[in-house]
């Protein structure tokens, strides 16, 4: 048992690190793996009737997608960062839905919309990077 705990100390310092040295945009991704993977096994539980885990697991979806909303910043997005928040607003209700009524297709739902998301963000901050690294020339030609 002593090298288990080990183990896990172990692995728990090592994701401290990776959160404590990442950043913004990786932070981002984390989170939306997060919640995905809290989905995976609420949908599981549920399945399995362990209402108490599922409900465990939704919650810890809900925090996260009320992280995002209360990280959007309207005065820079506009339009943008308010579609994002209504959307993430529906998601967390879907959610509430889900724990309440204990229907999984809610669940579902939620999961098509935050691997879209993510996938989205994915290739913006690539994007994003490749930009970077290629240097801003003002003389080059932009793209929409």
């Amino acid at each position: 048992m002593n090298a288990q705990n080990a183990y896990a100390k172990q692995a728990e310092q090592y994701k401290k690190n990776q959160i404590e040295t990442a950043s913004p945009e990786e932070i981002l991704i984390m989170l939306y793996e997060g919640a995905i993977r809290f989905l995976l096994i609420a949908k599981k539980a549920l399945n399995e009737k362990d209402y108490a885990k599922s409900n465990t697991n939704l919650i810890k979806a809900q925090r996260i997608i009320l992280e995002f909303m209360d990280s959007l910043d309207m005065s820079i997005g506009g339009e943008m960062a308010m579609n994002l928040y209504n959307l993430y607003e529906y998601l967390h209700y879907r959610l509430v839905q889900a724990n309440i009524k204990k229907e999984v297709a809610f669940i579902d739902e939620v999961l098509d919309h935050l691997r879209s998301l993510k996938a989205t963000w994915q290739e913006a901050i690539l994007i994003a990077k490749k930009e970077r690294t290629t240097g801003n020339d003002s003389d080059a030609p932009r793209r929409a």
